[in-house]
Formats: C-alpha cells, structure tokens, sequence
C-alpha cells in the first residue's frame, strides 16, 4: 500500500483509499517555472504509483497562469495528461484527494504532497538536452530537497541513462526471466514509501551488477521500473549492438 508523507502534518498516510475508490491526483501551480515543473513531475509519479497498485486515479492540473507552456514543458518529459482543474470543485465521488503543492505554494484542503524548490544554474538547460535526462535528474533526490540543476548534473543523470538505456537493449537479446520475488519486493517497497524515487533507482544500480542475476531478470526488472519512472528505458530496443 502507498504511503505518502502529509505535509500539512507531517505524518504518512494511505495515498489510496482501503476498498480501491476513485482518487484525484490534483497538481496546483503558479506558473511554469522549474518548481512547477517538479510539481506535475511528483504528480505524474504519484498517478503512476497508484495505478500500478490498481487504485483508479483522476489527474487534474490547476495552474495560475501560463498552463500550456507547463503542458508543454511536463509532456516532454513524459507526464502523461492532466485535465483542466478550474472547474473540478464537485469532483466525481472521490475516496481520496491529493493535493500536489509547492513547499511554499497554497494550502488546499485535504492530503498535501510538497515538492521542494527547483532552480536551474544557467537560465535553462541547454536545449538539446534529452527530456528524459531531464527527468532523471529531477527524480534522483528526494522531493523534500531543493534542488539547484547544473551541466554537471544533466551529465551524470545523461551518463546513467545511455549507459542503462544500452544495457537495456543488450539484456533484452537474452531468454526472458521473471522479476525475482526479491527484487520485485524492493522496488515496491521503495516507491511505496512515500513515493521514494532514489530508492527504486538504488535497486537499478544494485540489478545491474547483481551477480546471481539473469540478463532476462534485469531487463524485466527494469522495464517494470519504468512503469513508474517514465524514462523510456527501452527505447534502443532492437538497435544494431
């Protein structure tokens, strides 16, 4: 079960009701600054978390001003639509509404899942950066951590993509295995307590090397992954070795 820290509180709660109901992801923003952008981020992983686990979600953006370039920025990166949020205030029954904020953003009624502030060292990334590294380099520290993005950054997260983006396509060349019960284990364990990012990609570094893995095991393993970190680790399927 999910688990997600409160931030008006403090405390963990359940991200998903007991009996499976309807949930309302709901992102607020101000504009489309890189810390909005880390919002729709935590939201978009906060959505995936809770389908894998079989919870039912409504995904809602409401934003002050300037949504379509957020919209724009956040579906390069691989966040998956969201719906107008201006006029969602009747809701459709929800068994659960989080609300995904800004550390200093507004404070909605109901659960509050905060992102820390995001800035960037130069005025942008370079604009042929790759918007998965992008993403990578936002979801390797925690939400809680502010986060300042520089070239040194968006190349250690582009090195960590080419080369598992390589090892992906090289393992995908071998007999399928299942996930391992262990491994499996971990990776839910981490994204279920609170939505904890670093921890499922620690389990990567630790599958790539594993010495008691498969080849097949590792690309299952990391495929599944994917599901939740959105970082097209399978694209070079296929690609000449």
């Amino acid at each position: 079960m999910l688990r997600i820290t409160d931030a008006r509180t403090g405390r963990l709660v359940d991200a998903a009701p007991a009996r499976r109901g309807l949930t309302r992801v709901q992102a607020h923003t101000c504009g489309s600054d890189p810390t909005d952008l880390r919002v729709l981020l935590v939201a978009d992983l906060l959505v995936r978390a809770l389908e894998l686990g079989g919870t039912p979600v409504w995904a809602l953006l409401t934003g002050e001003r300037q949504q379509a370039q957020l919209r724009a920025a956040g579906a390069a990166l691989g966040v998956r639509p969201f719906e107008d949020g201006r006029e969602a205030d009747t809701g459709l029954g929800e068994a659960q509404i989080l609300h995904v904020v800004s550390e200093d953003g507004a404070e909605p009624d109901g659960v509050r899942v905060a992102a820390a502030p995001v800035h960037w060292e130069t005025a942008a990334p370079p604009g042929d950066t790759d918007p998965a590294v992008l993403r990578l380099a936002l979801l390797a520290p925690p939400r809680s951590t502010p986060l300042r993005v520089g070239t040194a950054d968006l190349g250690d997260a582009g090195d960590t993509l080419a080369r598992w983006r390589r090892a992906v396509a090289a393992w995908a060349r071998r007999p399928s295995r299942p996930i391992p019960d262990r491994v499996r284990a971990d990776l839910r364990a981490a994204w279920e307590d609170d939505l904890d990012a670093a921890g499922v990609l620690r389990v990567l570094h630790a599958v790539a090397t594993a010495p008691d893995l498969a080849d097949g095991a590792r690309f299952e393993t990391y495929a599944y992954a994917d599901r939740l970190l959105g970082l097209d680790l399978t694209r070079d399927l296929g690609t000449p070795a």
